[in-house]
């Protein structure tokens, strides 16, 4: 039996890892050395440091641009849906975010000398982003933008680490970061409890009277990233989006110098808070807790919470109570979500479905071929036929959906047991999704109607195996075989569509003749690998079906005999396919 994931928040131990490896005085003392050498005048000096272990790219911005941008500009979002250097975060799930119209103006206008920066980068050393404030914003957009070009296993030699910067996007942004693990473990964002400008963007509420209000037209700031979020008391690190949101303005409220909404902004200073957590021991047990605080949930909660500021003496207060239990029901909710969604045993739920399917493809192999027996929907099994494929199809969409968000393996998002199972599906089920789609007299499925989920299943195949070559093993099982083009069915179809409209002259003539040899040599192919199902060359099969329109117009409309297929057809050397005998 696997044991349970543990009910407490990895944060402190991250924290402790991240602290203990230098990083962020590095990266700090580079920030400082580089804001020395800043003009009054310019808006922002960028620099790359050769460090003995890394390579170390610095943004920093004047206190007088970002006081500008922060207190003038404000929270203005700006859409990115239209074409932009970012223009690749969008997706067909989320068509559209939003970032901090400042940040990314400033990006912006210095696109060139970023651009001649990012083609110097070399991927062979590990790579260090960073930068202060809203110097931190463009280190971020930076990043983003390298990771674009970067492979997986690239990406995973980058970290950008930015100091009290604020947030800069809504929550389509964190979204399309979210959805790759691998981009969104790429951020690790510092802030201190005393510096207002992390939480500047967070939605206006009672506890956060120093937030700016975001109009009730636009979607509020969304933190994306990790949070490294710091106080004298100690440090603890975040990646619920959620919950950082609640404990920026929860563990600001608990600093006096924040609490007064007209104080001027200032620039913080994270030289003496690097110092002290790198000199912080991270409390350990729960015998600082209590006797009444015992569980581990609530005291590692309690912990993080201490960690950063918010004390202990505190715990009477409701508003204290509330803040635990919410924090303890995500991380329950996070843990029943991982149980309810046992990847072994749903894939193997799957596979009792998927054996149905295949004792009905079985059971029509002596009628019409289970594609067409479907299409037809003779027969009452087709109605049960229909309610297992769309549990199937449920299933291998939320996997494809993880696995863009967390790839299952290094520079793959499946496993190979997944891999070749999500395989085996599509081989069996978008047959029948096609015949759905013509049945209601649509055409060109393949580009207006099949579904992302098999194209990425397809697409993955193809990166992870060389496409197979015919041999014996083929040959020997091509009886009980799956068609390995899904959409090979889709061809036929277009076919037949062919075949009619040259019938009855439709469209230019001499066009549809050439797509008919097309897929005549497609075709061919297909056998000459031992590819197809021996299913095709049953009696009542739209592919027979399609040969007997074929063959009757090839001499009206002066179409060349001298081909392997038609050969094929013609001398009945396919009745030997079954037996793998054909060449």
């Amino acid at each position: 039996m696997k044991n349970s994931p543990p009910l407490f928040g990895s944060g402190l131990e991250l924290a402790n890892l991240v602290v203990s490896s230098g990083l962020l005085s590095q990266s700090w003392d580079l920030i400082y050395e580089l804001s020395r050498e800043l003009n009054p005048s310019e808006q922002i000096r960028f620099g790359t440091f050769r460090q003995p272990n890394c390579t170390v790219i610095v943004f920093v911005t004047s206190a007088t641009l970002t006081k500008h941008h922060l207190q003038e500009v404000e929270d203005e979002l700006v859409s990115l849906s239209l074409p932009s250097p970012f223009h690749f975060l969008c997706t067909k799930s989320n068509p559209t975010f939003a970032i901090h119209k400042a940040a990314v103006t400033l990006f912006s206008s210095f696109i060139d000398q970023l651009t001649i920066l990012k083609n110097q980068i070399s991927n062979s050393v590990p790579l260090i982003v960073t930068g202060h404030s809203v110097g931190g914003s463009v280190a971020s957009l930076f990043t983003l933008w390298l990771l674009e070009s970067m492979n997986k296993a690239d990406a995973k030699r980058v970290l950008c680490i930015t100091f009290g910067a604020p947030l800069i996007g809504d929550k389509g942004l964190q979204q399309a970061i979210s959805r790759n693990s691998k981009w969104n473990s790429c951020f690790l964002h510092v802030a201190a409890n005393q510096d207002l400008v992390p939480r500047l963007f967070v939605s206006l509420s009672p506890q956060n009277p120093n937030a700016r209000q975001i109009d009730s037209r636009s979607v509020a700031y969304q933190p994306f990233g990790t949070y490294l979020l710091c106080s004298e008391s100690g440090y603890t690190c975040i990646e619920d989006s959620e919950e950082v949101s609640k404990l920026l303005v929860t563990m600001g409220s608990e600093t006096p110098r924040n609490q007064n909404p007209s104080v001027e902004l200032e620039i913080f200073n994270y030289t003496e808070t690097v110092k002290q957590v790198e000199k912080i021991v991270i409390y350990q047990g729960i015998s600082r807790l209590g006797e009444a605080e015992v569980h581990p949930l609530r005291a590692r909660t309690i912990l993080q919470l201490d960690a950063i500021g918010v004390k202990r003496t505190q715990q009477a207060c409701s508003e204290f109570n509330t803040l635990i239990t919410n924090m303890e029901r995500r991380e329950k909710f996070r843990v029943l979500k991982q149980k309810v969604f046992d990847p072994d045993k749903k894939l193997n739920e799957m596979k009792v479905y998927m054996a149905y399917l295949e004792w009905y493809k079985k059971s029509m192999s002596e009628k019409e071929g289970y594609y067409d027996s479907y299409k037809n929907n003779r027969f009452p099994e087709d109605m049960d036929v229909k309610k297992f494929k769309k549990k199937l199809n449920d299933y291998w969409k939320k996997v494809v959906e993880e696995a863009e968000r967390m790839p299952m393996r290094e520079n793959a998002p499946l496993h190979i047991r997944w891999l070749y199972g999500g395989t085996n599906y599509r081989r069996m089920v978008e047959p029948l999704d096609i015949a759905e789609y013509y049945n209601k007299g649509l055409k060109n499925y393949k580009a207006d109607g099949r579904s992302e989920h098999y194209k990425k299943l397809e697409e993955w195949l193809e990166v992870d195996l060389h496409r197979s070559k015919p041999d014996n093993r083929k040959k020997l099982n091509v009886s009980n075989s799956l068609t390995e083009d899904s959409c090979f069915w889709e061809r036929v179809e277009e076919a037949l569509m062919l075949c009619k409209s040259l019938r009855n002259e439709e469209g230019d003539r001499e066009l549809t003749k050439r797509n008919l040899v097309t897929f005549e040599v497609y075709v061919m192919e297909q056998i000459k690998n031992y590819a197809v199902s021996p299913h095709i060359f049953l009696e009542k099969s739209s592919f027979m079906r399609w040969w007997g329109e074929y063959e009757s117009i090839i001499e009206t409309f002066y179409i060349s005999e001298d081909s392997e297929l038609i050969d094929l057809m013609k001398t009945g050397k396919y009745k030997k396919y079954a037996d793998g005998k054909i060449f």
